[in-house]
């Protein structure tokens, strides 16, 4: 089978495909000029589509469910510095969400565009468990209370503010998951090393695209801190045999939109 699929019409040859590919297992065929695999070096392809993103001319297809492709419009996605700047910087964490429930419809598009999160070698090992019902979510937050308490009098580095946190607690205030209605956990393979950045970035992704569909994230520290190393915690998230929870986010409808950007310490850079 081509791995390559080239529309010859399209191809100039310029060889920018050559030069983009990370395997560096593209040539151009002496013959035609044309972007080949040999079939020695399609097992070394990484399958992350450098080739045809590149491809100036749009010649140029990875034969991976090519009746999936998407055609890139000159002008999608170009965004002005001036409004990635305010965009980003406008992000906040919320802890004050309605009871109103974020649409699955909705949710899953933000984690279709989550996919393309880049991962060490485009191994993509991210795999998401959404807890969408409230009332388990509700239960998470018990747990990771659970947890805290095993802390108290321990040399653990949480153990000093525990007592605050528990006392809160007991008073009807979620110092948890703050009343998200839903949790996100990005979860890895065990064995693998590196999986933990690769969830970081991707849940990075979700983080920063869910306040264009009007979701509200917070990083949920002490759930992914208590799913770590409470066993019981664990049992509740029931994740596949072999694999592990690498990060958490909670999420939801905010309650209160942001109408401004706040300060924030000086920048620092070191030039060498």
């Amino acid at each position: 089978m081509t791995h390559i699929i080239v529309d010859q019409d399209r191809c100039t040859g310029c060889g920018i495909c050559v030069k983009m590919c990370s395997s560096g297992i593209i040539s151009l065929a002496d013959e035609s000029n044309f972007p080949q695999v040999q079939d020695e070096n399609v097992s070394h392809c990484l399958y992350c589509g450098h080739c045809e993103a590149f491809c100036p001319s749009q010649a140029l297809i990875l034969n991976l469910s090519p009746e999936e492709k998407v055609l890139l419009p000159a002008s999608a996605g170009n965004i002005s510095q001036e409004d990635i700047a305010f965009y980003l910087k406008k992000r906040r964490s919320i802890r004050h969400f309605t009871r109103e429930p974020v649409p699955k419809e909705k949710i899953l598009e933000v984690l279709d565009i989550v996919r393309y999160a880049a991962s060490g070698g485009n191994g993509q090992p991210v795999e998401w468990l959404v807890i969408y019902d409230s009332k388990k979510v509700r239960k998470i937050a018990e747990l990771t209370m659970e947890w805290m308490k095993t802390l108290l009098n321990t040399d653990h580095p949480m153990s000093f503010y525990v007592p605050i946190l528990i006392s809160a607690w007991e008073q009807g205030i979620d110092v948890i998951c703050r009343g998200a209605p839903h949790l996100l956990f990005a979860h890895i393979p065990e064995d693998n090393q590196i999986a933990s950045v690769d969830a970081i970035i991707a849940l990075t992704h979700f983080d920063l695209a869910a306040p264009a569909f009007g979701i509200g994230t917070c990083w949920a520290g002490f759930v992914a801190a208590a799913t770590m190393f409470y066993e019981p915690l664990q049992k509740e998230l029931g994740l596949p045999a072999g694999r592990k929870s690498a990060y958490a986010m909670m999420f939801g409808n905010p309650q209160y939109k942001v109408y401004g950007i706040p300060r924030r310490k000086p920048l620092e850079v070191m030039w060498k």
